[in-house]
C-alpha cells in the first residue's frame, strides 16, 4: 500500500512558511530559507530528508540549503534560469519530476514576475491538487515585481488561476491579513472578501496559519486575479491611480503599484 502524503507547516523568520511534504518516513522541503526549523521539524516527526525543492533565488527561500546538504546530500530541484548554483536538477516549463524518496509527481510551471526565473510546482493527483508557488501568488495578493514586468506577473497569475478551484495554494508567507486589507480598499463591496477577512483575522488572533488557501478562494477575493472587475477598475480611477479607458494590463500595473505603498 502506498503511504499517504502529508504536508507540515514549518514557520521561519517573521512570516515565512517552509513546507515539508512527507509520507511518515521521508520528506521533501520546499524553499528552506533557514535550516534550523527544518532540522527541528524532521527530528520531531522522525523524518529523513530526501529532496529539496526551490522556487526562486531569494535568500529567505534558499539560505538553509547548504546547511541541509551538509547533513543530507539530497537532490536539489529548482529553476533553470534563476541563478541558483546549488540546484542539481534544473527545471523549466512543462517538465514533470518524480521527487526523490516519495511517491510524488510534480509538474513545473514557469511563473516569472517576482523574479525572472521563478517556477511553481503543481501536484495534480485526484483529490490532492497542490500548488507550491513561492512568492508569485499569495493568499489575497501577489509578489512584488523585483525583476519582472506587470505583463509577466499578470500572465503568471493567469496560469495559476487556470488550475482547478480545489487546488490548495501553499504560498511562502503569512501576508494574508495585510493583503486582504488592501483588497477591501479596492473592492469594498465584495461580501466574500469581507467573510474571508473575518476568518483570517480570527485565525491570526490565535496564531493559526491562514495558508493554504485555494485557487477558487483566490479567484473570488484576490484583487490581482480580479483586476478586470468593473468595481476594482472604478476604484482605481476614482483614487486617481488609473486614467479612464486604461487597458487591463495598465489596471494590473496600477494595482500592484498602489499595493507597494498601501498601509
Amino acid at each position: 500500500m502506498t503511504p499517504t502524503l502529508s504536508i507540515l507547516t514549518v514557520p521561519a523568520f517573521n512570516d515565512n512558511y517552509l513546507w515539508l511534504i512527507h509520507d511518515g518516513r521521508h520528506a521533501a522541503v520546499v524553499d528552506p530559507g533557514d535550516a534550523g526549523p527544518v532540522r527541528a521539524a524532521l527530528a520531531a516527526h522522525q523524518l529523513s530528508l530526501t529532496a529539496i525543492l526551490l522556487t526562486h533565488h531569494h535568500a529567505d527561500h534558499i539560505g538553509g540549503v547548504p546547511g541541509l546538504l551538509a547533513e543530507w546530500p539530497v537532490p536539489v530541484y529548482g529553476p533553470r534560469n534563476d541563478g541558483i548554483e546549488l540546484v542539481s536538477h534544473a527545471l523549466g516549463e512543462g517538465e514533470r519530476i518524480d521527487v526523490a524518496g516519495l511517491d510524488l509527481q510534480l509538474d513545473v510551471l514557469e511563473v516569472p514576475g517576482h523574479t525572472l526565473g521563478h517556477i511553481a510546482y503543481v501536484r495534480r493527483t485526484p483529490g490532492a491538487h497542490w500548488l507550491f508557488c513561492g512568492d508569485t501568488l499569495f493568499a489575497g495578493g501577489c509578489g512584488r515585481l523585483f525583476e519582472g514586468t506587470p505583463r509577466q506577473m499578470a500572465d503568471s497569475l493567469a496560469k495559476l488561476a487556470a488550475l482547478p478551484d480545489e487546488t490548495l495554494v501553499y504560498c511562502a508567507h503569512e501576508y494574508t491579513v495585510a493583503n486582504l486589507r488592501f483588497a477591501q480598499a479596492v473592492e469594498p463591496g465584495n461580501e466574500g472578501l469581507a467573510l474571508r477577512m473575518q476568518d483570517a483575522t480570527a485565525r491570526r488572533g490565535t496564531r493559526l496559519p491562514t495558508v493554504p488557501s485555494t485557487i477558487g478562494l483566490e479567484k473570488g477575493t484576490n484583487p490581482f486575479l480580479r483586476y478586470t472587475e468593473p468595481g476594482i477598475v472604478r476604484t482605481l480611477v476614482e483614487a486617481g491611480k488609473l486614467p479612464v479607458g486604461a487597458t487591463p494590463l495598465e489596471a494590473f500595473a496600477a494595482l500592484r503599484q498602489w499595493k507597494n505603498v498601501f498601509s
